[in-house]
């Protein structure tokens, strides 16, 4: 039986939940080649490739959902705190600051 997108999903999110975000990401990567355009997918592809510290890839990911929504707070917090581990500060703080705007005034 060929497992569809909603389970590939789940099967990702149970190994994110489990600790596991390397297999999480190689789970969700050849779902996301097919559908390049599903934020809830990219998210979770983004949040394991951060967890697993493969922050090039998590950067790309961040920047894909901002260039889909660029109102989407999260992914910009999410993409200011992927910059900031690989000491990009600078960088980082044109992305917490469009975050605190959207967010209402947190930089968190």
């Amino acid at each position: 039986m060929e497992e569809n997108t909603y389970d590939t999903f789940n099967r990702a999110r149970m190994f994110m939940e489990l600790g596991d975000p390397i297999y999480a990401a190689r789970t969700l990567e050849p779902i996301v080649e097919h559908e390049p355009d599903s934020r809830s997918l990219l998210e979770l592809l983004g949040r394991a490739y951060f967890h697993s510290a493969q922050l090039n890839k998590a950067e790309r990911t961040f920047r894909r959902i901002i260039e889909l929504d660029p109102v989407d707070n999260w992914a910009h917090i999410a993409l200011a705190r992927t910059l900031e581990r690989q000491s990009r500060h600078e960088e980082a703080s044109t992305y917490r600051r469009m975050y605190s705007v959207m967010s209402g005034g947190s930089l968190d």
